[in-house]
């Protein structure tokens, strides 16, 4: 942020809703009595939109999100392009809200991935749909390694420096035979918690790898802010994406068809799966069906970098993010 503010622009970074010291009428509910409309796209947009004008301002000239924050760009740009008048993805590329289908539509039954993953051999489950069980925040918030150990551990696997990142490529389909390629921390054990998985990669990893971009003592602020909040209201997110909850799909059926029509971008790391997790998605950008002729800028991948492209390559992030702001 300093870098881009001393390029003349005013930088504001925000906690989304259920993340650090953003708090949410949900905060503190039981599972099942959170209300999910809170989370849909449209809801979060709208937290985007009253940002804006608290802040005195009724435009804002480019939004760039990371990973959740990705969706909410993408989102925000396509929703208000009155509003967001440019948009930069990083690491979690954007796919266009799907069409209604009704009664006279050839029925395509949709894909039964946590079905396809638990028939394969060894069974496995999709991460999403694990997030989005009752006890994943009791496992997230309670990893047997300690909070501090686990959180260097998830850093260190979705990076450059893990080897098992080395080798992303595009998948061919979304399909339990395609994704089963994916690292663990996307496609996991079927008996196990994401603590034990990342516990269980990181055995004979260096944990100090990370600490160039990652110090002690920013760590520590990670580990107090999610002690103090606990993983909940992040992981609603997942919640609100899943199939078990259709609020998401009905919420986005407002924008079928409709397209990004600012200037957008899309940066990431190299390594990082993050850019195949959803096939099609990157390449998508290239249909005008998807951006509007001429506001498909092209995408930047990072040499070495993996989901934490702006932690661990700020220089190339700052150059990427540089050259598109020029060119608007």
């Amino acid at each position: 942020m300093p870098q881009i503010a001393e390029i003349g622009f005013h930088c504001v970074a925000m906690d989304q809703r259920g993340y650090g010291r953003t708090t949410s009428p949900e905060d503190g509910l039981p599972f099942d009595k959170v209300d999910l409309t809170q989370y849909t796209m449209t809801n979060l947009v709208r937290d985007l939109v009253c940002l804006v004008y608290k802040l005195g301002y009724t435009q804002v000239h480019c939004i760039i999100g990371h990973d959740f924050g990705g969706m909410s760009s993408a989102m925000a740009a396509l929703m208000r392009p009155d509003i967001f008048l440019s948009t930069v993805q990083m690491s979690h590329p954007y796919k266009p809200p799907p069409p209604p289908a009704f009664g006279s539509d050839p029925v395509k039954k949709p894909v039964d991935i946590q079905a396809e993953l638990a028939a394969l051999n060894p069974p496995l489950k999709h991460y999403k749909y694990y997030n989005s069980t009752p006890p994943a925040a009791s496992h997230w918030n309670n990893p047997e390694q300690g909070l501090e150990t686990y959180l260097r551990g998830y850093f260190h696997l979705k990076s450059g420096y893990w080897a098992g990142n080395a080798n992303t490529r595009p998948l061919t389909s979304w399909s339990g035979e395609a994704l089963r390629n994916m690292p663990q921390y996307y496609i996991m054990p079927l008996n196990e918690t994401f603590p034990e998985v990342i516990c269980s990669n990181m055995a004979h990893e260096d944990v100090h790898k990370t600490e160039p971009w990652l110090t002690p003592q920013d760590l520590q602020v990670y580990v107090s802010e999610w002690s103090r909040t606990g993983f909940q209201g992040a992981l609603n997110w997942y919640r609100a994406q899943t199939q078990s909850t259709p609020q998401s799909a009905k919420d986005l059926f407002l924008y079928a068809g409709k397209r990004i029509e600012v200037p957008v971008t899309f940066i990431s790391g190299k390594r990082d799966w993050g850019n195949y997790q959803q096939p099609g998605a990157v390449e998508g950008y290239e249909s005008e069906e998807t951006v509007v002729r001429g506001c498909w800028r092209g995408k930047t991948l990072v040499e070495g970098a993996g989901h934490w492209v702006q932690q661990e390559k700020p220089e190339e992030v700052v150059e990427a993010l540089s050259k598109f702001l020029d060119s608007l």
